[in-house]
């Protein structure tokens, strides 16, 4: 893990609280026998390489996102590569990844590459991944093509409850091989733990990203930097758009914008907060700037300031960590 980053101007920052939340993700790892991190797209706002480091120290294996994630994986660490590859991968030193085929075709994608996958059996979310009448077929698809197969991987639904989740596992256990590893996601760390102890007889991991990496939300807060203020009437235009600016008082200018994956909120709301006070867009958020209207009389962030950015982090693409 870095040991700081020097502010070096006007920015959308991540603060991290580095003590409580490295002592968090600590204790998620003691917990889980068969943890597996998730590191994949933008390292859950704090960047692949950030994470990468950590994983060395808390599991054998990490899950990335696709082929194209392999980048910052320690060599002393086995990727799993979540999604199905459409060709092999390309070639990585040091680095054996194990794949996923959840198809026939998944599998005859890979051509000439040769190494270890799992298969993936289809949840209730219907995304990727073989039905209970395809997965022999995958599974003698990829032993004739002399693939290693690591295990199943079953991916399950956010929506829904714990005990819903472990009815759709355990309904699959009665169909596959016992002898051979099941890759889990979306269940907490106790719900596994339950599931571990009545399946004696098998193997297990559980893939972990949001509650390893965000599973106190305190220890992190996104906020952006003030880089200017300009006094506007009723009546005035300004932004991209030439909006009109609908009383008096001023445009704040953010250093946040859709390049930082930064947008309103799904009911059109600003993400953006000062003094406990949600501050209003003038327009969208665009490329590395949002302009935001504070009516006058109201509380103002001066130049230099910091706003808070309500946003989700999977989908956010910070400037700075800044490690307290």
């Amino acid at each position: 893990m870095p040991t700081g980053y020097r502010l070096r101007g006007m920015a959308l920052r991540l603060t991290v609280q580095r003590a409580a939340w490295k002592a968090h993700v600590d204790a998620v790892s003691a917990s889980v026998d068969g943890l597996v991190p998730v590191v994949k797209g933008n390292g859950y706002g704090f960047g692949r390489p950030t994470l990468h480091p950590l994983v060395k120290g808390l599991a054998d294996y990490v899950c990335v996102g696709t082929i194209h994630e392999l980048d910052h994986v320690d060599e002393r660490v086995t990727p799993l590569v979540l999604t199905p590859a459409s060709a092999p991968p390309p070639p990585t030193t040091g680095i054996a990844p194990i794949l996923t085929v959840g198809s026939e075709h998944d599998v005859a994608a890979l051509a000439a590459w040769r190494g270890r996958v799992v298969v993936k059996l289809q949840s209730s979310m219907r995304r990727y991944g073989a039905s209970t009448s395809e997965v022999d077929a995958v599974m003698s698809a990829a032993t004739a093509k002399g693939l290693d197969i690591a295990g199943y991987a079953l991916h399950l639904p956010l929506a829904g409850t714990d005990v819903d989740r472990v009815a759709e596992i355990e309904a699959w256990l009665a169909l596959i091989d016992v002898a051979r590893p099941v890759w889990l996601s979306h269940l907490q760390p106790h719900s596994y733990g339950e599931l571990r102890a009545r399946h004696p007889d098998r193997q297990f991991r559980l893939r972990l990203g949001t509650t390893l990496w965000h599973g106190d939300k305190s220890f992190v807060q996104l906020h952006a930097d003030v880089r200017a203020v300009h006094e506007v009437g009723a009546g005035d235009h300004a932004g991209y758009q030439l909006t009109e600016v609908l009383g008096d008082g001023n445009l704040v200018l953010v250093d946040a914008g859709s390049a930082h994956g930064v947008a309103p909120l799904p009911d059109g709301s600003s993400p953006f907060h000062f003094a406990r006070a949600r501050l209003r867009l003038l327009e969208p958020p665009h490329m590395h700037t949002s302009m935001l209207f504070v009516p006058a009389g109201t509380q103002c962030p001066t130049v230099g300031d910091r706003v808070e950015v309500q946003r989700p982090l999977i989908t956010t693409h910070v400037d700075e960590i800044e490690w307290m």
